[in-house]
């Protein structure tokens, strides 16, 4: 019962180091407010954690988790691969989160991996993901080439518009998706968006 509580006050803990991340980004991420916004009293999360870059590294990973589980919830919807392609780039534009306070939030991170190995292990790790639900949704449709190319190329762009999201600029979701979806387009053929469009996922 003691161990299920403790997982429990945790879980709790990273969920709104989560929430205060989210509005403060990574600067403003301190144990002072994350306490806060939990609830709990100043020093309760030195009992659950060995530090404060502990609960952040936990907090990072329950973020990832939380896109890509949204990701895979989108995809099983679809009925056809292109649908599955659209389920992807909606995903990395999560719905009300393309925000700026969420976008400079992102952006404290991605600088961290320059100093912070695990920051950088989870990055590589979304990355990955990001290659191999392309594949999936492809299903073999592109080379191993064209598939780096498009996933290098969909990743820069995703980035980009997060990036432009950070520093002011009036970019609307869907206008980040369309933009996304239109850049996808150029990296193939007419014939192989209507292979897409009429494949479908083998559920």
């Amino acid at each position: 019962m003691r161990k299920r509580i403790d997982e429990i006050r945790r879980a709790e803990l990273i969920e709104a180091a989560h929430r205060v991340f989210l509005r403060e980004g990574l600067q403003g991420l301190t144990t002072a407010r994350i306490c806060q916004e939990a609830g709990m009293s100043p020093g309760i999360l030195a009992y659950y954690f060995k530090g404060k870059e502990e609960v952040l590294y936990a907090m990072v990973r329950f973020n990832n988790r939380l896109l890509m589980e949204d990701v895979i919830a989108r995809m099983r919807r679809a009925t056809t691969a292109w649908e599955r392609l659209e389920a992807i780039v909606e995903g990395n534009f999560p719905d009300h989160s393309f925000t700026r306070n969420v976008a400079i939030a992102w952006l404290s991170v991605c600088a961290a991996t320059n100093v912070n190995q695990n920051y950088e292990r989870l990055q590589r790790l979304f990355y990955s993901r990001l290659v191999s639900n392309l594949a999936s949704a492809f299903g073999g449709l592109l080379d191993k080439g064209r598939l780096r190319q498009a996933s290098l190329s969909l990743a820069a762009v995703i980035d980009g518009l997060w990036l432009r999201k950070a520093v002011g600029h009036e970019i609307g979701r869907d206008e980040a998706v369309a933009l996304v979806l239109h850049n996808l387009v150029s990296l193939l053929s007419e014939e192989e968006i209507m292979a897409l469009r009429q494949q479908g996922t083998g559920r």
